[in-house]
């Protein structure tokens, strides 16, 4: 029979393996934020930042929301709306720091890459209406994955958030990270979800995106080879194409995306110890180069 310490000991193992499910908070720009709402023994509530629905999961006794930080959201307090009536919101404030991301200049042989000519703008325009379809996905799922593995290994040739210049000229920030490996490299599902569409894109070559659950999309670019297609259900660690560098690319990488709430956000946060890990590998890599 099962001592009244063993029992605590296993409820204390319990919670601490659902706090470990977590993703690290990061309250900036490009960040998340993990904000306490009502207590779970109330029904579920639907809450929103920005007009756009968050993740709300069931952890240490509330229901918590796991907002994502757009890249360009202003420093200072904001809040998660529970739209309880018509009439009656309630608001859950949070404080977002300020945080300044260092630059990157690439330089690309192929001109028409930095400056697209009309027809160009025309396909570019339509990939753009098709990747908001997809990062507006939302799928109600009770209990999303939050630790991810790495969909690749390799060397971390470019972090999240760094303010592009392709052949000097300004663009938009790196929405994720680019990991170098050689072409042909497996590309792995980070997590079980359900891939909702694949594609040739102008700047972001061949590109697969998986709903992970309540808003959570993960997208990956670049791929020389997709080996799933629309509809297919992944588990965590299935291969899902391989690197290459289809689309604006300066050498065979992974460039993998997670947008949370239709917000960009840095992968590192939901990897855990696996960013470690892709960080001795960068590391390693570094100190051959020598």
């Amino acid at each position: 029979m099962m001592t009244k310490l063993a029992a605590i000991g296993l409820t204390l193992i319990a919670l601490t393996a659902a706090a470990a499910e977590l993703p690290q908070e990061n309250t900036v720009p490009g960040g998340i934020a993990i904000v306490p709402l009502t207590a779970d023994t109330a029904p579920m509530p639907v809450a929103y930042f920005e007009d756009q629905r968050v993740m709300v999961i069931r952890h240490t006794g509330y229901w918590q929301a796991i907002v994502g930080l757009p890249l360009t959201l202003t420093p200072g307090p904001h809040a998660v709306v529970i739209k309880e009536t018509p009439e009656k919101n309630q608001e859950y404030f949070f404080l977002v720091s300020p945080k300044e991301y260092a630059s990157q200049h690439l330089t690309l042989k192929d001109n028409h890459m930095v400056e697209p000519s009309e027809e160009d703008q025309r396909r570019i325009t339509k990939d753009h209406e098709a990747l908001q379809h997809a990062f507006t996905t939302w799928t109600d799922l009770e209990s999303p994955p939050l630790r991810f593995k790495l969909p690749a290994y390799g060397r971390l040739s470019s972090v999240f958030g760094l303010k592009r210049f392709f052949n000097n000229e300004p663009r938009q920030p790196h929405s994720g990270i680019d990991i170098a490996a050689p072409a042909g490299t497996a590309v792995l599902a980070p997590a079980e979800g359900t891939v909702i569409d694949t594609g040739a894109y102008f700047f972001n070559g061949n590109t697969v995106f998986i709903d992970h659950g309540q808003g959570l999309i993960s997208m990956f670019n670049h791929l020389s080879r997709i080996t799933v297609q629309r509809g297919t259900h992944v588990k965590q660690g299935e291969k899902i194409g391989e690197i290459g560098m289809t689309g604006r690319a300066t050498g065979p990488h992974l460039h993998w995306t997670i947008s949370l709430n239709n917000s960009r956000v840095d992968p590192m946060l939901l990897l855990g110890q696996e960013a470690a890990k892709l960080q001795r590998t960068t590391t390693a890599s570094h100190q051959a180069r020598r």
